[in-house]
């Protein structure tokens, strides 16, 4: 009987933790677009200035243990309320795990650590085209923003928008 184990990363589990993000840029459809290293996950989630959480999911059968999925998110900061929130960047479970609990045990996990540290919201995206997803986060509450469009700019663009500062 397989049990589900979930805790935090450590900085052991950072090529764990690139290869789920390869995998999850593969089921995105992005499957070249990733390119953090080992060395930035170490420098961010477990360097001097930590800028992500990152919980793990584990199946034990017997004396075996074998990754599953996991939660990557950071604290942005709601200035009407006052208050820090949680950000989920990356949510994934291996194909081969799905539908034991295990995105559920991972969301709920978050929201908990949301609830105790008192953030207000706890948000996340999700491609338009993921239904099956979305469908998922509308059964646990979740509601679709659908009056604010995500904005962002990135390589040439930011340099350039860089350089007009004064």
């Amino acid at each position: 009987m397989e049990s589900l184990n979930l805790r935090p990363a450590t900085p052991a589990d950072v090529p764990q933790i690139l290869q789920f993000i390869r995998d999850l840029a593969t089921y995105e459809r992005e499957p070249d677009a990733v390119l953090a290293t080992e060395a930035d996950l170490l420098r961010d989630g477990f360097g001097e200035t930590k800028r992500f959480v990152c919980i793990l999911a584990e199946l034990t059968d017997a004396s075996t243990i074998t990754p599953a999925g996991f939660a990557l998110y950071f604290y942005n900061y709601s200035t009407w309320r006052g208050h820090a929130g949680i950000y989920l960047e990356d949510l994934y479970v291996s194909p081969e795990h799905r539908g034991k609990g295990i995105g559920k045990a991972l969301l709920t996990r978050v929201a908990a650590i949301a609830v105790a540290e008192g953030c207000p919201r706890y948000e996340w995206s999700v491609l338009d085209w993921n239904q099956p997803s979305i469908d998922f986060y509308q059964q646990l509450g979740a509601v679709m923003k659908s009056e604010w469009k995500g904005m962002q700019v990135s390589g040439e663009a930011l340099a350039a928008l860089a350089a007009q500062s004064k």
